[in-house]
């Protein structure tokens, strides 16, 4: 009986301290109707949570790991329509942000957590290029000049007049000699 009281006092111990690490390994949520993305160096939000007060959806801002305040963060307003709302910051470097919106009538839509990753940088490797498999293509060559109409007319022209000679003058010389 007294072994049967320790293994359930021990198993509950247990449980009351795996309880604070499960919780802790929860990932983050977005508040509801709140969805960050980034691409590059570009962070955007989107909500479709806030109405539209004189004029204004809300704001929305960025916020760095050592700022704690909404105030303290790049602010940008909210543009949209009644459906969507959406709001980015450009220019972003690397490192781990929290974005929050505030709709114009006070209510948080919500706050989440982003990573924006470094831009990769090029590595250039002197590696001998592959040969063309078809060979040089050919195409319309070095021309890198755009002609206007009247250029083109006239050089149309002129490649006229020397084939209308062309023909002219061999016509002319199957013709025998007359004086």
């Amino acid at each position: 009986m007294r072994n049967s009281s320790i293994v359930s006092r021990s198993g509950l111990t247990v449980a009351a301290a795996a309880l604070p690490l499960a919780l802790a390994a929860v990932p983050a949520t977005a508040g509801p109707g709140i969805s960050v993305s980034t691409t590059g160096s570009t962070v955007s939000v989107t909500t479709s949570s806030c109405t539209q007060i004189n004029g204004s959806w809300g704001t929305a801002s960025l916020l760095t790991s050592s700022q704690g305040s909404f105030a303290q963060g790049r602010q940008v307003t909210l543009s949209g329509t009644s459906t969507s709302q959406s709001a980015a910051w450009s220019n972003v470097t690397a490192g781990t942000y929290t974005v929050i919106v505030i709709c114009s009538d006070g209510t948080t839509a919500g706050t989440q957590s982003v990573v924006v990753s470094p831009a990769p940088t090029p590595t250039r490797t002197a590696s001998p290029s592959a040969s063309p498999s078809r060979g040089v293509m050919g195409g319309v060559g070095g021309s890198s000049t755009d002609y206007g109409t009247v250029t083109l007319v006239a050089g149309g022209t002129l490649v006229g007049a020397g084939l209308l000679a062309t023909a002219w003058y061999l016509r002319r010389r199957t013709k025998p000699y007359r004086l």
